[in-house]
């Protein structure tokens, strides 16, 4: 993989500072050769899209209240009877699982032996009425058959509505509203970070940091062009001050980008708190809604085909305009 950072970082950092939009960014040193990612729904969607396109550079995911990859197999009906709230007819696991190797030996996925050492973390909510159970539990089948079962953790036992679970943000546990963060006493950003990550420092109570913005379309070009202007960071005063900093990338859901909900995703979760004691920025990418075409009148993550019929692989524009974000907010 170093070989894609030193190809791509030159061009991103040149484009970066002559469209002045590092105003907000220090200069970082981020460790770029290993990252983990997470995000819910649509979000947890594309953490496992990109999870499979890269876990030759990616090490861990954490996904909420998604399903398996391809599951709608480029077609937003397929996507919309089988992998939300309905399965119908059930989602077939074994053909999916064998699409992801096809797509692995021709070079469109990263191989699969490299999943071999990653960590994967799932959630399910057993409130949730918006992502059917049996979606998810494809998921963690598909994991399985792709992994060592011992690598992945499926929490769902959880009595949670269609939302991102903490410990004391956002409204209520039980009911999927807008910002669809829920106070559950449940620190899933904790839970699944210590899962994905050894050696964790306990969470801050203060951040020492700050989120700083910076613009997604100078970092990656035209394959942000269905993304927000503007995309968003976490950076702890450590890394603000040098430190070398690992990086975490989380995907909102639907009708959670910035422009619908503020920076409630970017703020709320709890990953920072997690980050600042531990020298971790963390990118949390944005989408746009569009009533045109390509639509996406609720501003998800693509998981259905509406950027291509590459959106889950390697060559996926999504996939990599966030690749391209990460490597261009490093300074190395």
């Amino acid at each position: 993989m170093h070989g894609l950072k030193n190809n791509a970082t030159a061009a991103l950092l040149s484009a970066f500072f002559s469209a002045g939009a590092m105003a907000q960014v220090p200069a970082l040193n981020l460790d770029t050769a290993h990252i983990t990612v997470s995000g819910l729904s649509s979000g947890g969607y594309m953490a496992n899209q990109f999870h499979l396109a890269y876990s030759d550079w990616i090490d861990g995911a954490g996904i909420l209240a998604a399903g398996p990859y391809y599951c709608a197999k480029g077609d937003i009906s397929t996507a919309l009877n089988q992998c939300v709230d309905k399965t119908e007819p059930a989602i077939d696991v074994n053909a999916l699982t064998g699409k992801v190797k096809t797509l692995a030996q021709e070079g469109k996925l990263a191989p699969l032996s490299a999943l071999q050492n990653d960590k994967v973390w799932l959630f399910h909510g057993t409130r949730d009425v918006r992502v059917n159970s049996a979606v998810s539990d494809a998921l963690n089948a598909q994991y399985a058959a792709l992994m060592p079962a011992e690598q992945i953790t499926y929490v769902n036992s959880k009595p949670v509505a269609h939302l991102f679970p903490t410990k004391n943000n956002g409204g209520q546990c039980m009911s999927s509203d807008s910002p669809y963060i829920g106070r559950c006493d449940y620190d899933a950003a904790g839970e699944m970070l210590n899962f994905l990550l050894d050696g964790l420092q306990p969470a801050s109570d203060k951040l020492s940091g700050e989120v700083v913005s910076f613009s997604q379309q100078a970092l990656a070009g035209d394959n942000a062009s269905t993304m927000a202007e503007t995309g968003y960071a976490y950076i702890p005063a450590s890394c603000r001050e040098g430190e070398q900093c690992r990086v975490h990338v989380s995907f909102h859901g639907c009708n959670q980008y910035a422009e619908a909900v503020g920076k409630a995703y970017v703020e709320q979760t709890g990953l920072n708190n997690w980050a600042d004691t531990n020298n971790m920025v963390v990118v949390y990418p944005q989408t746009r809604k569009s009533l045109f075409m390509p639509l996406n009148p609720q501003g998800c993550w693509d998981w259905w085909g509406y950027t291509g019929e590459d959106y889950a692989t390697r060559s996926g524009e999504q996939i990599n305009a966030v690749r391209d974000i990460v490597l261009g907010l490093s300074s190395n």
